[in-house]
C-alpha cells in the first residue's frame, strides 16, 4: 500500500472527524470528490486506487481531473471549485505528513479556483407562491404533508437539510411560536412562525401523531425525507402549479428558491438586512447583500428620491406602442 492510502484515511479520521468535527454533509461531499478523483486517476495511470502514490496525483493530473468534471461530467464552475477545495484540504494535510513531497504539494495548492458569474437571485412572486401551495392534493396523506412542508419552507427560509432534519419536538406552537433547527456550521437557531403557519402545522401534527424525535415531514416509510426527495416534490408541484400560473414554467423551482422567496418577502416589507441575515442563518451579512441586488423596488425608490428637479419620478415609458415594442427587445 502506498503513502496515499494512509494519508487519505488519516485525513478523514483525524482531520475531518476528530479535529474539525465536520458535518456529515461535508464529509459526504469530500468523500464523493475523492471517489471521482481516484477513479479518474486509475483510468489515467492504470493503477488501482490502493496502489496510487501521492506523486501520481500531481498538478497536471489534478488539472485534467477538473477539466474532466466540466467537460465530460458537465459540472458547473461552482461544483468544480468545491471539488478543488476538498483536494486543497487534503494536500494541506499531506504537507504536514510528507514534507519530502513539498514541491509537488505546493504546485497542487497553487491551482486557483475559477471565477464564476454572479447571477441574480431567483424567487417567486406572491401569485406564484399561492399557486405552488395550492398544487398538492390535500385529499391524500402525501398531499397534506407536502402542503405543510411547502408552507413551512416559504414562511421560514429554512435550508433543505434543515427542513428534512426537523423533528416533531422542534415545533413550538404556544406563546412565541417558532421552529428550532440545527443549521449550517453547527449553529442552532429559532425561526418565528406566523399565525397561518401555526394553523397549518397544528393540523399536520394532529394527523402526524409522531414521537418527539420522529421527523416532522416523514417519507411513506416514516423515515426522514432525503434532500433529493424534497427537491423532486417541489419540482413536481411546481409543474402542476404552472398550469394555473404560467410564469412558473419559466422558472427552475427548487427548495433553495423557496428560501430566496422568503428572504425577498421579508425585504419587501422593510425588514432590516441584518435581521434577515440572522433569520437565514448567514455567517456574514455580506452574503445577504445579494437580495438587495435582486430587489428592483428598492432601486426604484432610490431612483425616485434622486430624480432631477422639474421631472416626474418614475421609470421611462415609451410614448408610442411601436417604440415600446422596440424598447422591449
Amino acid at each position: 500500500m502506498s503513502a496515499l492510502a494512509p494519508t487519505l484515511q488519516g485525513f478523514f479520521t483525524e482531520r475531518m472527524l476528530t479535529q474539525r468535527r465536520a458535518s456529515p454533509n461535508t464529509v459526504a461531499s469530500y468523500r464523493d470528490t475523492f471517489r471521482l478523483l481516484l477513479a479518474f486517476a486509475q483510468q489515467r495511470t492504470g493503477k488501482t486506487p490502493s496502489k496510487l502514490a501521492l506523486e501520481d496525483l500531481d498538478a497536471m493530473l489534478i488539472g485534467a481531473f477538473l477539466d474532466h468534471l466540466e467537460v465530460e461530467r458537465h459540472n458547473g464552475v461552482r461544483t468544480r471549485n468545491t471539488r478543488l477545495a476538498a483536494i486543497h484540504s487534503l494536500f494541506a494535510y499531506a504537507a504536514l505528513r510528507h514534507p519530502e513531497h513539498a514541491a509537488l504539494i505546493q504546485r497542487v495548492l497553487a491551482i486557483p479556483a475559477k471565477r464564476t458569474d454572479r447571477q441574480l437571485v431567483s424567487f417567486l412572486t406572491r401569485d406564484e407562491v399561492d399557486a405552488l401551495l395550492a398544487a398538492p392534493d390535500r385529499g391524500t396523506w402525501v398531499g397534506r404533508r407536502d402542503h405543510a412542508l411547502l408552507f413551512v419552507a416559504v414562511q421560514t427560509c429554512l435550508r433543505v437539510t434543515e427542513l428534512t432534519t426537523l423533528t416533531c419536538a422542534d415545533v413550538e406552537l404556544g406563546t412565541g411560536a417558532h421552529l428550532r433547527c440545527h443549521g449550517k456550521g453547527r449553529k442552532e437557531r429559532i425561526t418565528p412562525l406566523t399565525t397561518q403557519a401555526c394553523g397549518v402545522l397544528r393540523v399536520w401534527l394532529a394527523e402526524r401523531q409522531g414521537e418527539p424525535d420522529d421527523p416532522l415531514f416523514p417519507s411513506r416509510r416514516r423515515g426522514p425525507l432525503s434532500r433529493d426527495a424534497v427537491a423532486l416534490l417541489v419540482a413536481n408541484h411546481a409543474d402542476v402549479a404552472a398550469q394555473r400560473c404560467p410564469s412558473l414554467a419559466a422558472k427552475n423551482v427548487s427548495p433553495h428558491v423557496l428560501r430566496h422567496t422568503c428572504a425577498m418577502s421579508l425585504l419587501a416589507v422593510g425588514v432590516d438586512i441584518s435581521v434577515i441575515a440572522l433569520w437565514l442563518g448567514h455567517e456574514s451579512i455580506e452574503t445577504t447583500q445579494m437580495y438587495l441586488h435582486a430587489d428592483l423596488t428598492i432601486k426604484e425608490r432610490a431612483l425616485a428620491r434622486t430624480a432631477p428637479a422639474g421631472t416626474t419620478p418614475g421609470r421611462y415609458r415609451a410614448p408610442d406602442s411601436l417604440l415600446a415594442f422596440l424598447d422591449g427587445l
